[in-house]
């Protein structure tokens, strides 16, 4: 009898803890600042105590989230707002269902110390660019908000490399520049940057990065527990940048370095702490927009292009 209760014991012992409900969620690009909430969840536990077991996922081409979510490779793929749109045009079942940043990061950015004071001064100029579409739409907008035509400036595709374009005086400004990173990278190269802010100069406002489903998904329990998850994650980073900093950076050993430092700081302020909220008015205007420029045909139904799972 004792040997088999020890061996029972043994047994028990032996049978590994409930790992939770698989969970994947592929990033619009490698690990960084901006995805702070999923990577303090994750270090945290807040997941495991929500019931999943959570894969966070790098990207191995940029545009490959909402296809992965599309077909339900992934149960969440990282994306932009301004991108749903297009994806919803070119007929990608996806749909948002919640805000991981929730206010625009892009600007165009221009040397601090040199001839362009305003957008008004672009006349003439040279505007660099990495991914045409929507990005040249924001632009555009914002030029003409200032008075400038976009045939008036000469668009030059430096790819991804705006900072050193810029610096190096091969353009005169970039648009595509976020906010919290490329404003440090000219630092980091002895110049001063400069953003003009799509929100102010003519463009509405809309959720930078957001999360997006398959249309063909029926249940959102743990979509619903994930979020959740974040949601206490950008809370607990607001309460304490410092520490959350911190416990960020030990998740890889490369994200320890002064630029994602620096743009964590930039950065928190943003994250979404109710990230299944929908401004369905912003999501509106933003489709009104896109319209008007001829990014899209028409502004699509709500419906089609979110879903709304609470206030969270």
């Amino acid at each position: 009898m004792k040997t088999l209760a020890t061996a029972a014991l043994f047994v028990g012992l032996s049978l590994p803890a409930s790992a939770g409900t698989p969970f994947s969620v592929m990033l619009d690009w490698f690990v960084n600042p901006d995805h702070g909430p999923i990577i303090i969840a994750k270090q945290r536990g807040y997941f495991a105590e929500a019931g999943l077991d959570v894969d966070i996922i790098a990207p191995a081409d940029p545009s490959d989230p909402p296809k992965m979510a599309a077909a339900g490779e992934v149960d969440l793929g990282v994306s932009y707002q301004p991108q749903l749109y297009l994806q919803h045009k070119e007929g990608l079942p996806v749909v948002r269902v919640g805000s991981l940043i929730d206010s625009p990061l892009y600007c165009v950015m221009v040397d601090a110390d040199g001839p362009i004071k305003s957008l008004a001064d672009l006349k003439g100029g040279r505007i660099g660019f990495s991914v045409p579409g929507i990005e040249e739409a924001l632009m555009h907008r914002m030029l003409r908000t200032n008075g400038v035509e976009p045939e008036e400036v000469e668009s030059i595709n430096v790819n991804f490399a705006l900072t050193s374009a810029l610096a190096a005086g091969t353009v005169d400004a970039v648009g595509g520049a976020f906010r919290n990173f490329e404003l440090h990278q000219m630092a980091m190269v002895g110049r001063k940057g400069k953003c003009f802010f799509p929100e102010e100069n003519g463009v509405p406002g809309y959720e930078e990065l957001i999360y997006e489903t398959s249309t063909d998904r029926t249940d959102f329990t743990a979509i619903k527990a994930f979020l959740s998850a974040t949601a206490r994650a950008a809370k607990e980073i607001a309460k304490d940048p410092e520490g959350t900093w911190q416990e960020f950076k030990g998740y890889a050993a490369e994200l320890d370095d002064q630029l994602n430092h620096d743009a964590w700081f930039d950065t928190y302020p943003k994250f979404s702490v109710k990230p299944m909220a929908l401004d369905k008015e912003r999501y509106q205007a933003f489709g009104a927009y896109l319209a008007d420029i001829g990014m899209i045909d028409a502004v699509p139904a709500l419906d089609t292009v979110t879903r709304a799972l609470g206030n969270e």
